[in-house]
């Protein structure tokens, strides 16, 4: 790899252009229309691959023409945009095989692109993302399609198809694009109806994973004046990942989409489009590529914080198995007065775990899971465009509706738990769990224990060999104790689901001038009213079940009428995100001044109100219900359940509501030193809302709301063409100084958001070259540099000792995570072990040891037992630690913070390049073949925002190419084609899971190598 990377380097060099920038295209077609003045823009007319000229045989796609991009709300050549934005036409987007997003973000500087957890992804510019997660999180990269921002979307999980270009602006936008962004702005603006003629066009590809792709588009003109365009795409192939434990193929896509535009253009002067839009995918994609993990042989942390492996975590630190383990139904049973449930725990958290032994495959794409992904999504978006050109002003209006929704469920663990069938607990619930049993208690007491018998029926029915049965993710919380389970199996199957539906209206207008003199402006505003509902996140297991049963039973064996025939709801995890509604107004405007034909003065202002409002609550083992009952609001004690400790009273729902203001602006100044070279300077002031983090237990530290985020940004640029169209070089610095940088991070199986300041400055460039005109080489690269710039210490969940040798890290029993017991005068290590182990003997736990690869010790415990303890300690500890008065020198807490000041953000690649070459092969028949290859590559990144060896994502390289054979005046081609030639299978992101899940750590990666044939033809 450092060979090559060497030799892509000198490659680079030897072209005399370092950093690179934006790919051009046709634009005969993109000019017509009305003129327009300063701030006109101008409506959108046909600029595809049905319809680019024979060949692009000169450099006439890449260099000698002009693509026209509307980066500010005006028709404007590319070159002449003080902006660092880069433009795809069609033609660019087929050439360079531009698909999806992930192939987009190859192709620009300073950009990233990754799945991440939740059905959702990251688009990063300049070292910006979506590092806020949450429903209430506004995107840092706002998306739109044909000027509409989009709150939320599926487009990032579909297929590109019958574009007329794809501009992606870089910096924050506010005073132009929709609602603010702080990293920049990505616009898909669709192919609309040609009125001149009938066009049409369709292409059928095939592939390795017996993958099948087809896309079609027809232009039917009624009139001279109105037109119709429906456009669509299909793909449905096989799973990129083997599951060894069924032979089956998972991953796979199976996928469509489809658009039509109706054009109405009375006059040259006037133009309304409705464009609808619809999409939808059910198939068994993966969220997740693979679990990596060292394991823990302690359970404390579950995956030791040193290094990834193809391991699996220590079952034993679980939160299905820390509930339902001996220890904690020793302690719970004998404050509910019902010890004797010891005997029946699920899981000896000082013996085997269920994972021991468990194989995790050392291929990425390989696994062995014992429940296969589902996935499902769906969006349909209607839009109306309005433009009219009154002469001294223009009118353009967007307003449209969208609605989308997805439903995902994916193997948790990515593993195959041990069988049950042996587990000693399960088979004495099964042998005393009846109607008229009685056994001794340790003391000689006597116990009936026939109050099992209502739990014992429910999940083992048939006896541990006939196999545990377990909920579903079930909305009604009831899950396998109201009849809503997924069936009986040798093991646990332990399944997360995520879901969301949103609804969006929004309407923008602005209006533009194009006076005669040197000053002209632009005057908007927009308003954009958003709802999500049902945002959950489900975790299953049976020993979630487990636990709500049998605790549920203890609970309610001495309750008349109920007799121990009650569990717990809800029997799993689940995040309940019932509703959020974001109200959104703005009102922006530019005023340009052009104080002769070369140096232009641009002021631009905003005014940006946000109103958010959530309900949500966060729900494991919460309220007593019936076993029977269809709904968790038939709980005993629903009525009497707070699901919000920072509210007085009894709250079902943690209702909260926020409101942000904020007035940002920007200032450009440009000088065309001449017609083919441009000079800029700018300030820009971005802005992204704050929100509202999702309910925790009150024993978990974490604010209620976090802040708005604000960037001053810096920016010079110079964008040149030489030699009549043979060269352009486009090369931008900037400086960011971010304040409240949102941030997450997960807490109690929850992300939750802080606030952090940074300071990012980087260059990059972009250059087409010709040499002659069947030759062109497209190039980008950039230089990032990003860090933390003010002291913030926040807990790393990998390690929550902070690194400190003398804290002992506690992993809850109740919950699963881990908190940490640190001396109040530092360095005191036996005292710390001696008052935990002390702590332990009471509650019938161990004492700590030592935690692999760490310098620290750990113990399973109960936080709060050891923090109220310390500070009212009985008096067998204050003889034995000598203090007769007072707390005890100890103090529990979340964690050791650590001062993540200098660390780089996230998915910060400091390097990245990209180039590609064509050569076209004209023939006297008017037929051409054209091959291509394109490079790119993404330096290595730290995927955590504290820069552990374990966080380091190296680098990786993309080699794409293909050979295309054109008909005379391209009305037919035939291409073979190979995507990601090398067959790497390089991390994109990584996302560290919960403390309760055992701190594994997911990873994503590119698609596999790809390889196929296409044909297709257009008139």
């Amino acid at each position: 790899m450092a060979k090559f990377e060497l030799l892509a380097a000198s490659a680079m060099i030897l072209l005399s252009i370092a950093p690179a920038m934006a790919q051009t295209a046709t634009t005969s077609a993109e000019n017509a229309g009305p003129t327009n003045g300063p701030g006109q823009e101008a409506p959108s007319t046909p600029s595809t691959s049905t319809q680019t000229a024979a060949a692009d045989t000169a450099a006439s796609a890449y260099a000698s023409q002009d693509i026209v991009v509307t980066a500010q709300r005006q028709s404007q050549r590319l070159q002449d945009v003080p902006i660092a934005v880069s433009a795809f036409t069609a033609d660019t987007i087929s050439k360079q095989q531009i698909v999806n997003p992930s192939a987009l973000q190859q192709t620009l500087p300073n950009v990233t692109f990754t799945k991440t957890n939740f059905t959702t992804s990251s688009f990063t510019i300049r070292g910006i993302g979506d590092l806020c997660v949450g429903a209430t999180c506004d995107q840092a990269t706002a998306i739109h399609v044909n000027d509409m921002p989009l709150v939320t979307t599926r487009l990032f999980e579909s297929e590109f198809f019958d574009l007329e270009r794809i501009e992606v602006l870089r910096g924050p936008q506010g005073t132009l694009f929709g609602r603010n962004a702080t990293s920049g702005v990505v616009n898909f603006i669709t192919a609309k109806p040609d009125l001149s003629g009938i066009h049409a066009a369709a292409e059928a590809e095939y592939g390795n994973y017996d993958s099948k792709r087809a896309r079609a588009m027809i232009n039917l003109p009624f009139t001279d004046t109105l037109g119709i365009r429906v456009a669509g795409t299909y793909l449905n192939r096989d799973g990129y990942t083997k599951n060894t434990y069924d032979n089956s193929k998972i991953d796979g896509r199976d996928l469509y989409s489809i658009r039509g535009t109706l054009s109405w253009e009375p006059t040259s002067d006037t133009r309304v489009d409705l464009i609808g839009y619809y999409f939808r995918e059910k198939d068994n994609r993966s969220r997740i590529q693979k679990q990596l993990c060292h394991r823990d042989p302690t359970g404390i942390l579950g995956c030791l914080p040193d290094r990834l492996a193809n391991e699996t975590p220590n079952g034993n630190s679980t939160l299905a198995a820390t509930l339902a383990s001996t220890q904690y139904f020793g302690i719970a049973g004998t404050q509910l007065g019902h010890p004797e449930i010891a005997a029946i725990g699920l899981q000896n958290l000082y013996a085997t775990d269920t994972y021991a032994g468990v194989v995790n495959p050392g291929d990425v794409r390989t696994v062995r899971i014992d429940s296969n992904p589902t996935y499902f999504a769906e969006e349909e978006q209607y839009t109306a465009k309005i433009f009219h050109d009154f002469g001294p002003v223009s009118f353009n209006f967007t307003g449209g509706f969208s609605r989308n929704t997805v439903d995902s469920t994916t193997d948790f663990n990515l593993a195959v738990e041990n069988p049950l069938a042996a587990n000693v607990g399960l088979n004495t619930l099964n042998a005393i769990g009846r109607p008229g049993v009685v056994i001794p208690l340790p003391g000689g007491a006597l116990v009936n224990t026939g109050y099992l018998n209502g739990v014992r029926s429910v999940l083992i029915p048939n006896g541990p060999a006939g196999g545990a049965c377990q909920s579903g993710a079930d909305p009604n919380n009831v899950g396998v104790f109201g009849g809503n389970g997924i069936g009986c199996y040798a093991q646990s199957l332990d399944v997360d689901r995520s879901r969301q539906v949103n609804r969006q209206y929004s309407a923008e207008a602005h209006i533009d001038s194009s006076f005669d003199g040197m000053f002209n402006f632009l005057l908007g505003g927009i308003y954009v009213d958003s709802r999500s509902q049902n945002t959950d996140y489900f975790v299953n297991a049976f020993g979630l079940d487990y636990a709500s049963g049998v605790l549920g039973a203890a609970s309610s064996a001495a309750i008349p009428g109920v007799n121990g025939n009650a569990f717990l709801a809800t029997p799993f995890y689940r995040n309940d995100g019932d509703d959020f509604r974001l109200k959104s107004y703005g009102i922006f405007g530019e005023t340009y001044f052009e104080f002769n034909d070369k140096l232009k003065l641009t002021l631009g202002l905003r005014y940006n109100h946000d109103e958010k409002d959530v309900k949500a609550r966060n729900i494991t083992l919460n309220v007593l219900t019936p076993i029977g009952a269809s709904n968790m609001t038939q709980g005993l004690n629903y009525t009497t359940t707070d699901f919000d400790s920072t509210r007085a009273g009894v709250q079902e729902y943690a209702l909260d509501k926020v409101s942000f203001s904020r007035l940002t602006g920007r200032a450009v100044i440009d000088y065309k030193i001449s017609p083919d070279n441009l000079i800029y300077a700018s300030y820009s002031r971005g802005y992204k809302s704050g929100g509202i983090n999702p309910p925790l237990p009150a024993t978990f530290s974490v604010p209620t709301t976090f802040t708005p985020e604000k960037i001053d940004s810096f920016e010079i640029g110079s964008k040149n063409t030489f030699g009549n169209g043979a060269l352009r070089l486009n090369v931008t610095g900037f400086y960011y100084k971010y304040k409240q940088l949102q941030l997450s991070r997960i807490v109690a199986r929850t992300a939750v958001n802080d606030n952090v300041d940074a300071n990012v400055y980087g260059v990059e460039a972009e250059a087409i070259l010709s040499p002659i005109p069947a030759f062109v080489v497209n190039m980008n690269a950039s230089y990032l540099h990003s860090e933390v710039s003010a002291d913030k210490f926040l807990v790393n969940p990998r390690d929550p000792s902070g690194g400190r040798s003398d804290a002992v890290i506690i992993k809850d029993l109740q919950s699963a995570a881990n908190c940490a017991v640190v001396p109040t005068t530092a360095g005191n290590i036996v005292g710390v072990n001696t008052y935990v182990g002390a702590v332990n003997s009471g509650l019938g736990l161990r004492a700590p040891v030592a935690i692999p690869t760490t310098n620290t010790t750990g113990a399973y415990s109960l936080c709060s037992v050891l923090a109220s303890t310390a500070a009212n300690p009985p008096a067998t500890l204050r003889a034995l630690f000598g203090v007769p008065t007072g707390a005890l020198p100890y103090s529990v807490i979340d964690g050791v913070g650590v001062n993540i000041r200098g660390g780089k953000l996230p998915q910060a690649p400091t390097y990245k390049f990209s180039a590609g070459a064509q050569y076209t092969i004209g023939f006297g028949n008017g037929m051409s073949i054209v091959p291509r290859v394109d490079l790119n590559y993404t330096g290595g990144f730290t995927a955590s925002i504290f820069n552990q060896l374990v966080d380091r994502v190296q680098g990786y390289e993309v080699i794409n190419a293909q050979v295309q054979l054109n008909g005379a005046e391209d009305r037919w081609f035939l291409r073979g084609f190979v995507q990601n030639l090398t067959n790497n299978d390089s991390i994109t992101g990584q996302a560290v899971g919960d403390q309760s899940s055992g701190l594994f750590t997911n990873i994503f990666t590119i698609d596999p190598r790809r390889y196929g044939i296409a044909a297709g033809f257009k008139f």
